[in-house]
C-alpha cells in the first residue's frame, strides 16, 4: 500500500470520500474548487425524533465505503478527475440560536455562490433549506425546485421556524413558485393546490421516462435546486430518520430517477433528515452517502458537458 494513499475503509475518515478538507470562513478564487460539500448540523426545528445534527459526520464516515471503486457504476468517469471537489466541513453557529444559524448560512453560502461554485449540503433537519433558498434567491432570479420527500412540508401552523412548513414559507416569500416546483414521493396529507406532486402511487404507476418528462416540464430550463429528505426512501432502506413513513420509494427506483436528471441546470442540492442514532446498522447514512455521490456525478457530468459545449 502506498504510504501516501490510505486505501483503508476504516481509517482517516475526515472529508467526504477523502476529498480534500478545506475549512474556511470565506473562500476565494485562489482555493480553486468547483464543488464544495458543506455540513449543516442543525436540528433546532425538529418536531419528531431528534438526531439529525449528527448526520453530516455519520454520512462522511459511511462515504468511505464508496471509495474503493475507481468510479461508481454505472458512471464512466472518476470523481475529481475533471473537476475539483472539496469538503468545507460544517457550518459554525451558536448552538440553539436559530437567528445565528440563518445569518451564518446566508454569509457562508453567499460567499461561495459569488464564486460561481456548486454546493452539496449535508443536513441537518429540513428547515435549513429555507435560509439556503433565501440566499440562492439573491443570486438567481427564478429558481425551480425538485423536492423529494414523504411529506410536502407545506403545513401552515403559524410558526416560521418549523421543518414541516419550509416550502409553505418559501412560497410565501416568493423564493419558489407553484409553476416551477415539483414534489416527488409524497405519501402523507396532500394539498395539490400548492405545488405539482407525484405521489407514491404515481411513482410506481408511471415509467421513469414519464416521471422525468413531468419533472422537466415543471422546472423548464431554469436554475434548479434539489432538496432530498431521506424519508422519501422507504424505511426498510433508511430507518434512521425522525419522521419515517412506510411505503416509500425503493433505492433502485430513486437511483433510476436521479440518474436521468443529467440535463438540468442544477445550482445546489441538500440531503436532510438523516438521524443516525435510530439506525445501528448505518444503512441510512450509507444510503445518504450513496445519494450524495450520485448527485456529485450529476454535477460533474453537467460541468463536463458545458465545457465541451464551450469548445464547439
Amino acid at each position: 500500500m502506498n504510504i501516501n494513499k490510505d486505501e483503508s475503509l476504516i481509517s482517516n475518515i475526515f472529508g467526504f470520500m477523502r476529498f480534500p478538507l478545506i475549512i474556511k470562513n470565506f473562500y476565494s478564487n485562489k482555493d480553486n474548487f468547483n464543488i464544495i460539500i458543506l455540513g449543516i448540523p442543525s436540528e433546532i426545528t425538529c418536531t419528531g425524533k431528534p438526531g439529525s445534527k449528527l448526520a453530516p459526520n455519520s454520512i462522511r464516515e459511511s462515504s468511505i465505503h464508496l471509495t474503493w471503486e475507481k468510479y461508481k457504476w454505472p458512471w464512466k468517469f472518476q470523481l475529481n478527475k475533471y473537476i475539483k471537489i472539496i469538503d468545507g466541513g460544517d457550518l459554525i453557529y451558536k448552538t440553539g440560536n436559530i437567528n445565528d444559524l440563518n445569518k451564518n448560512i446566508y454569509k457562508k453560502i453567499l460567499n461561495i455562490l459569488k464564486l460561481k461554485k456548486k454546493i452539496l449540503f449535508l443536513g441537518g433537519d429540513h428547515y435549513i433549506t429555507l435560509p439556503i433558498l433565501r440566499t440562492y434567491k439573491k443570486i438567481y432570479k427564478n429558481i425551480s425546485l425538485i423536492h423529494f420527500d414523504a411529506h410536502t412540508d407545506t403545513y401552515y401552523n403559524n410558526n416560521l421556524f418549523d421543518h414541516g412548513s419550509v416550502f409553505y414559507q418559501a412560497k410565501k416569500e416568493n423564493l419558489i413558485s407553484k409553476k416551477n416546483t415539483i414534489q416527488i414521493g409524497i405519501r402523507t396529507y396532500i394539498n395539490k393546490k400548492i405545488f405539482k406532486i407525484i405521489n407514491i402511487n404515481e411513482i410506481y404507476k408511471l415509467s421513469t421516462k414519464k416521471i422525468i418528462k413531468i419533472i422537466n416540464k415543471t422546472i423548464e430550463k431554469k436554475p434548479t435546486y434539489i432538496s432530498f429528505d431521506i424519508d422519501c426512501i422507504d424505511p426498510s432502506y433508511a430507518p434512521g430518520t425522525g419522521t419515517p413513513v412506510i411505503n416509500g420509494i425503493t433505492i433502485h427506483k430513486i437511483l433510476k430517477i436521479i440518474r436521468k436528471l443529467k440535463n438540468i441546470n442544477i445550482i445546489g442540492i441538500d440531503i436532510v433528515e438523516v438521524s443516525p442514532i435510530y439506525d445501528i446498522s448505518g444503512i441510512t447514512s450509507l444510503t445518504a452517502a450513496t445519494l450524495a455521490t450520485e448527485f456529485l456525478y450529476l454535477l460533474t457530468y453537467n460541468y463536463m458537458k458545458n465545457k465541451n459545449n464551450e469548445k464547439r
